[in-house]
């Protein structure tokens, strides 16, 4: 049998989506699962072992963009595929196997897209699954028929940890840090109420740098590198070694640089759930947006929130005080950080671990 697994568009629910994909391969174990991803998440599909392998999905709009979706399906309807499995809601997530006429296309019923599908499930209404975000990917595996019931709940871990750290630490070499590191990702993807104000974000790294001994590297988008650079120079006018690398990073680098840190400070954003799924220490500042259906998966990650009456609230800008994130100090957030590390230590990590 020939899979095609159209992954999630953004880097969160990339990861959020391993769960399932995982579980595709043990239902299908001698299958040729292919996974179709854009090329910002793609790096992160090919490092799992039980994918055979990644096709790019075109990201560009307009004309030219559905030209090259057009082209896309031709070439995969010569692939020989029996089977599309949609993880996306959206409508063109579902458009480009039914152009490919792969013979079976199961993903949920949403956006009007069913007749798109051959297999068009129901989506689940809340409460009728666990919240958190990864089993709204595994119930779709389990209503299409390929699991009895769905599994407990389990860390999230990427694969080839140990491998990623090792070239991390060869990566900050060469930047000239020397672990310990301490990662931050201050920025948040396409809103401003989900991001913890920057001066806190310094006022942590600075702390934990001071106790840790540890440099500091910044990291996010290419839009996000002007922050970056203001919350690097704060820190260096601090005295604390640190490097702004948002926009200079490719997804596979950044897995391997995150993977080296000692612990990892971030808003409800993409780079959290890859940090926390390598296993790192890691620190998530969440306010408008619901942190348990979204919350890091891995297993050495804390949240840290106010509870104030209006959050969550979803809303990409805050139209009042911003007050879930604003009443979150610094001290807070850094003490997280190293009672995660402490933690660790008592539950006997080696020493060689602990020098990430």
């Amino acid at each position: 049998m020939k899979i095609l697994l159209r992954a999630p568009n953004w880097l969160g629910d990339a990861v959020l989506a391993l769960p399932a994909l995982r579980a595709l391969r043990q239902c299908y174990p001698a299958a040729c699962i292919v996974v179709l991803a854009r090329p910002w998440v793609a790096d992160l599909y090919r490092r799992e072992p039980c994918v055979n392998q990644v096709t790019l999905c075109p990201a560009r709009r307009g004309f030219k963009g559905w030209v090259q979706r057009v082209r896309l399906a031709g070439e995969l309807r010569r692939g020989g595929f029996d089977w599309s499995l949609v993880l996306p809601n959206s409508w063109e997530s579902a458009l480009v196997p039914w152009l490919a006429r792969i013979p079976r296309r199961s993903g949920y019923d949403r956006g009007g897209r069913g007749w798109l599908l051959t297999q068009a499930i129901v989506p689940p209404q809340r409460g009728a699954i666990p919240e958190h975000e990864s089993f709204y990917y595994l119930e779709l595996l389990r209503r299409a028929g390929l699991l009895r019931e769905l599994p407990a709940a389990s860390p999230i871990v990427l694969a080839g940890v140990a491998e990623a750290r090792c070239r991390g630490k060869q990566l900050f070499s060469a930047l000239g840090l020397e672990v310990p590191v301490i990662g931050l990702s201050p920025g948040a993807q396409n809103s401003r109420a989900k991001q913890w104000p920057a001066e806190r974000f310094v006022e942590a790294a600075h702390c934990l740098a001071e106790r840790m001994r540890a440099a500091v590297a910044v990291f996010g988008s290419w839009s996000e590198r002007p922050l970056g650079q203001r919350v690097a120079a704060e820190l260096r006018r601090r005295g604390v070694s640190a490097i702004n690398l948002a926009g200079e990073t490719t997804l596979e680098n950044f897995i391997c640089l995150a993977a080296a840190c000692r612990v990892f400070l971030s808003n409800d954003s993409g780079a959290m759930h890859v940090a926390s799924a390598l296993d790192v220490p890691t620190v998530a500042v969440f306010g408008p947006t619901e942190w348990f259906a979204t919350g890091p998966a891995g297993p050495r990650s804390c949240i840290v929130r106010e509870p104030v009456e209006c959050s969550p609230c979803m809303l990409r800008d805050c139209p009042t005080d911003h007050r879930c994130m604003r009443r979150i100090p610094a001290e807070r957030v850094a003490q997280a950080a190293l009672d995660l590390i402490e933690w660790e230590l008592e539950r006997g990590y080696s020493e060689q671990d602990n020098q990430r």
